[in-house]
């Protein structure tokens, strides 16, 4: 079974700095692509960073020049660098990757564009 499980997350002062990873466990066999995420305050998550399949970046007008988004594949593992952080940052933090896996029961080759970890409480106040 494929799981995706998020850590970092915390409280910090303002100016600080957190590191937030997304670690896929289970029959992977690559990660095609990653997002990270947060909640807002409208209806949907709302886009902060990414990694596309060719391996561009591209990172919401918000927070760009402050957080650093990458993967290391054969950890299985990506990350959301997180410096110089402001109160409006406080929000939950979901990671989302697009995966290559063999799954379980069958041992197919399975892909899948839309696995999300449970989310992470990062916290900006003095």
């Amino acid at each position: 079974q494929v799981q995706l499980v998020e850590s970092g997350g915390g409280e910090v002062q303002p100016g600080g700095s957190l590191r937030l990873s997304c670690i896929v466990s289970g029959s992977v066999l690559s990660i095609n692509a990653v997002g990270w995420y947060r909640q807002g305050t409208g209806g949907q998550r709302d886009l902060v960073a990414e990694i596309t399949t060719d391996g561009g970046t591209n990172y919401a007008d918000s927070v760009k020049g402050r957080f650093t988004i990458s993967r290391d594949n054969a950890k299985n593992t990506a990350y959301l660098q997180m410096n110089s952080l402001k109160p409006e940052d406080t929000d939950v933090y979901y990671c989302k990757m697009d995966l290559t896996y063999t799954t379980s029961d069958w041992g197919d080759k399975m892909r899948d564009f839309n696995y999300w970890g449970q989310g992470t409480q990062v916290t900006v106040s003095s």
